[in-house]
């Protein structure tokens, strides 16, 4: 048994349940970002309030999790690096803070992405932007972005993080059901709605 992955997998875990987007909403006086749009605690959701800052606080605050947990868990080895990210994720989808509901989280997942190939990160951000610019539609950006990402790492021999990468695309996608069944029936909303 890897104890130092074990303890990579609870470090990132608890360091991903911490709900940003619920918190600066919070302490800027929008309440609970729970209960306008979708319902998430994730950016996009958080600039329904109106407030692009805050939203940008959520994302940046998200997506650090996830390269923290990564960078923290390199200190310990590959696997650990591996294992604190996946434990990042799944605290901020699932935290436990908020009885398993959390975001749906693709900031976090761009953050882990961050901390294992920059470059791989680079791309998913850029083919996000550019699905963003042709539908406006952010769900839509994020599906795709991270259908290439793990293919993206197992192109760089990156088999391991490819195979965790992998894994957290289809989490993602779970977490997105109801954004591709409105997909699918032309209802999704735009950025900017």
């Amino acid at each position: 048994m890897d104890w130092g992955a074990l303890a990579a997998v609870a470090f990132g875990y608890l360091l991903g349940s911490i709900p940003f987007g619920l918190v600066t909403t919070r302490l800027a006086g929008k309440g609970d970002v729970r209960a306008i749009g979708s319902g998430s605690i994730g950016a996009t959701n958080v600039l329904r309030t109106g407030s692009k800052g805050l939203a940008a606080l959520t994302l940046l605050g998200d997506a650090a999790k996830g390269t923290v947990a990564v960078l923290v868990g390199m200190a310990i080895g590959n696997l650990a690096s591996l294992a604190a990210g996946f434990g990042a994720f799944f605290g901020h989808t699932f935290p436990i803070w908020l009885r398993f509901r959390g975001g749906k989280g693709v900031a976090t997942y761009l953050g882990i992405l961050a901390g294992l190939d920059w470059r791989i990160a680079i791309a998913f951000g850029a083919i996000w932007l550019a699905v963003a610019a042709a539908s406006r539609i952010s769900s839509a950006s994020a599906l795709a972005a991270s259908v290439a990402a793990p293919l993206g790492l197992a192109a760089t021999g990156s088999g391991s993080a490819a195979i965790v990468m992998a894994v957290l695309s289809i989490v993602l996608w779970f977490r997105h059901a109801d954004n591709i069944r409105r997909l699918v029936t032309g209802t999704e909303s735009r950025i900017g709605e």
